[in-house]
């Protein structure tokens, strides 16, 4: 019998057993977010300061997943040109995956996807703020795993507004991932290397085209 699970109840227990799915430390699997990152200009280290303060004054009080997704998540995809062609913003898509053993189907619906044709490029899944990060990323590893792109490496970010985390997923015979260290809006200057590192990711994707 077919069991079916709600994506947001996945677990990476369930990705790692019923599909195959594996974590490398190699650090030279995902060095996309690590080094030559694009220099950041002035009007946007000024919109990032403007995020911050709006951030802080909604910390007053619980954050929810619009909010975040509103204040936060929207002016990141606009300044990494995620908005503009070739890439186009879908929400709330409806995936389907399948184990290999055909003993369980994820179901689940895509928060924020950004899309180069039928190339999937980001998953982004917002989480109330008073969650880590972390609870996201089995959630956004489902969907990256039904990405139809063939083996072409596949990107997300999880984030609840103030913690961000990036994923690299690249299917061969065995899926694997990598994950980037977890960014904290407000920490040095982890929101800059946010937007660094979706520039970067913009750039290099828009160009396999």
């Amino acid at each position: 019998m077919v069991q079916t699970i709600a994506a947001d109840k996945v677990t990476l227990y369930d990705l790692e057993h019923r599909f195959r799915l594996q974590q490398t430390e190699d650090p030279s699997f995902f060095p996309e977010w690590q080094g030559n990152l694009p220099v950041l200009t002035e009007v946007e280290q000024q919109r990032l300061a403007r995020v911050q303060a709006i951030v802080a004054n909604l910390e007053r009080r619980s954050v929810l997943e619009n909010t975040v997704k509103l204040a936060v998540v929207a002016p990141l995809i606009d300044l990494s040109g995620l908005f503009l062609p070739p890439f186009y913003v879908s929400t709330e898509d409806s995936i389907e995956i399948e184990a290999t053993d055909e003993s369980i189907v994820v179901r689940g619906r895509i928060d924020i996807l950004v899309l180069q044709d039928q190339l999937w490029v980001l998953v982004i899944e917002s989480k109330r703020a008073e969650f880590s990060p972390k609870v996201g990323i089995p959630q956004v590893l489902s969907y990256m795993l039904a990405a139809p792109n063939g083996g072409l490496p596949r990107y997300g970010l999880v984030t609840n507004g103030t913690d961000f985390v990036f994923l690299k997923l690249i299917i061969q015979e065995i899926p694997c991932y990598a994950r980037s260290r977890q960014f904290i809006l407000g920490q040095d200057n982890d929101l800059g290397r946010v937007l660094q590192i979706l520039k970067h990711l913009a750039a290099m994707i828009g160009q396999t085209k």
